[in-house]
């Protein structure tokens, strides 16, 4: 399935040109470009879902195989010592384009590390509340 006015459903299905890392039935790889670091690489699906929670079970697992192998292949290739997975969900989350896609991202020795965030708090009655909700939303 395609979505007409997707750009990465354009791009994925080559409608409009890009850097090819990678390229099979399922899914194409592309240059970001605006990387975070040399090499970053954006895992386009060919069908189109605008995020995690839409796509079926075969998608949500076989990106990650894809992400592996361009990680391994970034570690032999360029050297990285070491690559972050990303997939975001949503406009809070960092969303941006609705088309789901997993960036794959090099991480060189002294170079720039990807952000943090310093651990919080919660109080046992905190958490316990916290785990009922979040059990009682994936039923």
């Amino acid at each position: 399935m395609k979505k007409d006015d997707c750009i990465f459903c354009k791009i994925a299905n080559g409608e409009i040109p890009s850097s090819t890392v990678y390229e099979d039935e399922r899914y194409r790889a592309i240059l970001d470009l605006g990387p975070a670091s040399a090499g970053h690489t954006i895992i386009l699906p060919k069908d189109h879902f605008a995020d995690l929670i839409e796509a079926d079970e075969e998608t949500r697992a076989s990106i990650l195989d894809v992400a592996a192998k361009i990680g391994a292949g970034m570690k032999k290739g360029l050297g990285c010592a070491g690559f972050n997975v990303v997939q975001n969900n949503g406009i809070e989350a960092g969303q941006t384009v609705f088309h789901l896609h997993v960036h794959v991202i090099p991480r060189y020795e002294g170079g720039p590390k990807i952000a943090g965030w310093t651990p919080g708090e919660n109080t046992d009655e905190e958490r316990a509340d916290i785990l009922a909700r979040l059990k009682a939303g994936m039923e």
